[in-house]
């Protein structure tokens, strides 16, 4: 079971306004869903998740709660056509949780580089472009600049020029062989984080269009966010960080001077928590 990351302070912050209409963005396995309705007896959820395995299993952890949610299979960029469908025109509080889940990183869709998959990282499986066609197809160039901007990897066109040179011969097929084409020229030794980690980040990213989402979403929320309404994101990296701090302090009041982050306790229990950031904002 995935462990919801920042579970308590994400959820009393989006529940300290007093409402009854939440919306999780990013439901995942239904964590951070789960505490939200046994908090507020009086909460009804709104649902959203890309990932159709992922629903399943949260409409399965959910079923104590019957009649007080609704789930959706939609991008969160969406949300607005979601809510629609819903009849909801107000809503008290939005949660994202931005992380890729540990269903995702098991599951044989090459979210991760530590096993040997197709190269897929999509988490909606229905999508168009995969992993494959971006580093099969995706120009030299193209590589560069994601690797460089998503990645924010030093040595992007190194890694680049690896890539296009490796598929010449053969397509790239796996996430094994390319982890071989990174690792081969990049000069990092392997210490806590993994020569590969920011070249699959980067196109994990691409893939589902991570960032340009993230931004459509947070905008959209401002048309149903009432009064006093809370936007709560937790975020895993520098970028996606930013765009939440700068959104929440053009368009909304921070209530946190600085990002809460998970207690030494969270992280030990749960490693992958350790690079989470949670800001909150409330409609004035």
């Amino acid at each position: 079971m995935h462990i919801p990351v920042l579970l308590e302070p994400a959820v009393d912050l989006l529940l300290g306004n007093g409402g009854t209409i939440y919306v999780d963005c990013t439901l995942g396995l239904g964590g951070h869903a789960r505490r939200i309705l046994e908090k507020n007896p009086k909460a009804f959820l709104v649902g959203i998740d890309r990932d159709p395995y992922a629903l399943e299993l949260a409409k399965d952890n959910l079923k104590d709660f019957e009649g007080r949610f609704s789930l959706y299979h939609a991008n969160f960029s969406d949300l607005d056509e979601v809510l629609k469908r819903e009849g909801i025109e107000k809503v008290d509080g939005f949660l994202f949780d931005l992380g890729v889940s540990s269903l995702q990183l098991k599951s044989p869709r090459g979210f991760s580089f530590q096993r040997d998959e197709p190269l897929d990282m999509r988490m909606n499986p229905e999508d168009r472009i995969s992993a494959y066609h971006v580093v099969n197809k995706y120009s030299e160039r193209e590589l560069e600049r994601i690797f460089r901007e998503y990645g924010e990897e030093p040595y992007s066109k190194r890694v680049a020029r690896a890539i296009v040179l490796a598929r010449a011969k053969k397509p790239i097929e796996t996430t094994g062989e390319l982890v071989k084409i990174i690792t081969a020229v990049l000069p990092y030794k392997r210490g806590k984080i993994h020569p590969a980690t920011r070249i699959f980040q980067a196109i994990r990213i691409e893939v589902n269009q991570e960032l340009k989402s993230l931004e459509i979403a947070l905008y959209k929320t401002l048309d149903f966010l009432r009064p006093g309404g809370r936007l709560v994101v937790i975020s895993f990296h520098s970028l996606e960080d930013r765009i939440v701090k700068n959104f929440i302090k053009s368009h909304l009041k921070p209530l946190t001077k600085k990002p809460i982050t998970p207690t030494i306790e969270e992280i030990r229990e749960n490693p992958s928590s350790r690079s989470a950031k949670l800001r909150v904002g409330e409609k004035v």
